[in-house]
């Protein structure tokens, strides 16, 4: 149970030193994520060279597996959602979620370079993050009183990137002791994400929602009836649709630099140690002026990477562009699910959740497909200002669209039927 003091004139004191603290269930969840990432992130390292240079996929082969299985993600999130909901089996789904994601390698192992196979694995390794992702978040905001769920997202979040950090490392010291074997790879991984569920089973509580009652709204519906959290929904969704992915601009850095396609993969670890570093004091600052203006602060770094874009590319410019990278994903990511946490009633926190999740995903894949287009048709620096003028309108819209900052009360009895 969170220490921290709840903020009613009547709650009894609590110990010094008890605001520090963060909810057991979200530390457990934080060790979870962190051990999984490390085992999925050691395959992610390494499946492009895996599939292309081992296997001889062609590029465009790739590109549609795994476009194909990121896009089918999103629309999974949902019915990991409902099932959580129905009857507070937050940790079950969950659970299920990370199981199928460990499988998955094992997949990859036996699968033996035949092309079925590696797409059932992708395929079972995505059905898994989709599952889960959405009953872990619900986990997380029921776990603790609504104003300090920034700072437990933040720690979530903070410890999730961790293990993104740390599983590229481990899949080329894996690769180095055992002389590129891939096998060796993907068994190390399928041994890591049975750490992670293990670590779920045992440390981490079942969900404190209460039971649905007898007759109710369907789930997507009686989220969406909330004006507050439409509210929220429109607004991450908008400001999706004016994200152009970080692949782009990490090509953008990559041309005017001319950088080296062996160091390519490093970009990422820059912006990742940026989020990595800002993930907690981004949640503390939500918790204290309110999760609305965060959130619009953190895509204004975006723009700002964007702006950073326009001029000539030199090595400052690299530094400046991931840095603001990594503050846009502290101060948005785990925000916006602690601003729409509260909006939601308990036993619809984990189906709202998803929608709002795949609201902005699905988003964020039509900003991509239409950045991509416009930098085909008009040309890179086109491109870019098209999509820096949009998500500064975006940003206008957000300011009006997005509720009042001040945190609102858990909703956590059932609604009248």
């Amino acid at each position: 149970m969170y220490l921290a003091n709840t903020g009613r004139p009547d709650a009894p004191p609590r110990p010094a030193g008890a605001r520090r603290r963060v909810p057991a269930t979200v530390a457990a969840l934080g060790a979870v994520s962190l051990v999984t990432d490390v085992s999925s992130e050691m395959v992610t390292a390494v499946l492009p060279l895996y599939l292309v240079l081992g296997l001889g996929l062609s590029p465009l082969q790739f590109g549609f597996l795994d476009g194909m299985f990121n896009g089918a993600t999103a629309l999974v999130r949902l019915l990991g959602g409902r099932l959580a909901d129905r009857g507070g089996h937050h940790k079950r789904v969950a659970g299920a979620g990370y199981l199928l994601s460990a499988l998955s390698r094992l997949g990859l192992l036996l699968a033996g370079g035949a092309t079925a196979g590696i797409a059932a694995s992708l395929a079972a390794d995505r059905l898994g993050k989709g599952v889960r992702t959405a009953p872990r978040d619900a986990l997380i905001s029921l776990s603790g009183p609504p104003e300090t769920l920034g700072r437990a997202f933040g720690v979530h979040r903070a410890m999730d990137t961790t293990g993104a950090l740390l599983g590229p490392l481990a899949a080329f010291a894996v690769l180095w002791a055992t002389a590129d074997a891939y096998d060796a790879v993907f068994a190390v991984s399928f041994c890591t994400g049975l750490l992670g569920v293990l670590l779920l089973v045992l440390y981490v509580p079942s969900s404190a929602a209460p039971a649905p009652p007898a007759r109710s709204t369907p789930l997507h519906r009686g989220a969406l009836r909330d004006p507050a959290f439409r509210r929220i929904l429109y607004a991450a969704s908008l400001l999706g649709a004016a994200t152009i992915g970080d692949s782009f601009l990490y090509l953008l850095i990559q041309r005017g630099l001319d950088l080296p396609p062996a160091l390519f993969p490093l970009l990422p670890l820059g912006a990742a140690t940026g989020y990595l570093l800002l993930a907690v004091p981004a949640g503390r600052i939500a918790d204290r002026v309110g999760r609305r203006l965060p959130f619009l602060a953190g895509h204004l770094a975006l723009l700002g990477a964007y702006a950073v874009l326009l001029f000539p590319v030199a090595w400052p410019t690299v530094a400046a562009v991931l840095a603001l990278l990594g503050v846009f994903y502290a101060f948005t990511d785990g925000v916006l699910m602690a601003l729409a946490g509260p909006v939601l009633h308990a036993h619809r926190r984990a189906g709202g959740l998803a929608v709002l999740q795949t609201g902005q995903a699905l988003a964020r894949l039509l900003g991509a497909a239409g950045f991509g287009a416009a930098w085909t048709f008009w040309g890179q620096g086109p491109a870019l200002w098209t999509a820096a003028l949009a998500l500064a309108g975006a940003l206008a819209a957000g300011w009006r669209i997005l509720p009042d900052p001040a945190p609102a009360p858990a909703r956590d009895a059932p609604e009248a039927p």
